[in-house]
């Protein structure tokens, strides 16, 4: 089973996993992105999880005629929910010091408001992090990049 998979099923941040396997959060990151693991390492998360370390050990094997479609579909349901919180991340940003930039704004010269100035530069760069993310524009987007492999793979579309 996959460490990334285990945590998720249970709830947990890659800073909580750390804390309770006695790991690193950096450790964490690694495995979850396919780095191999000390034994060590595999025998504190099989702890954590509370399942026989064999499980971790046997990954590759157990899986040496994977379900494409199931991985495929679960792999770009990850890199959705990645971009999806790289947004919002962007979000919270923008909000934090737009509002720390007003109050400097408000205290400093309150007749000029200077702040519209990278509130709006900003906010484009926002805008245009949105259409992206949430595929907005018909183009560019994860069917058109589909498209484009297959073509380029010589399948028919």
């Amino acid at each position: 089973m996959q460490v990334q998979k285990l945590r998720l099923q249970h709830g947990w941040s890659q800073q909580q996993l750390a804390e309770l396997s006695g790991l690193s959060v950096r450790t964490i990151q690694r495995i979850e992105r396919g780095q191999p693991a000390s034994m060590e390492t595999l025998k504190s998360l099989a702890s954590v999880f509370e399942i026989d370390f064999s499980q971790f050990t046997s990954e590759p094997v157990m899986e040496a005629i994977p379900n494409t479609a199931n991985s495929n579909e679960e792999t770009l349901a990850f890199q959705h929910v990645y971009k999806l919180k790289r947004f919002y991340l962007h979000v919270g940003q923008y909000a934090v010091v737009m509002l720390f930039l007003l109050a400097i704004n408000l205290l400093t010269r309150p007749h000029n408001l200077w702040v519209v100035w990278p509130a709006l530069g900003w906010g484009i760069g926002l805008a245009l992090h949105a259409i992206s993310t949430f595929e907005l524009l018909p183009f560019f987007g994860a069917e058109w990049e589909r498209r484009q492999v297959e073509k380029r793979l010589g399948r028919p579309l």
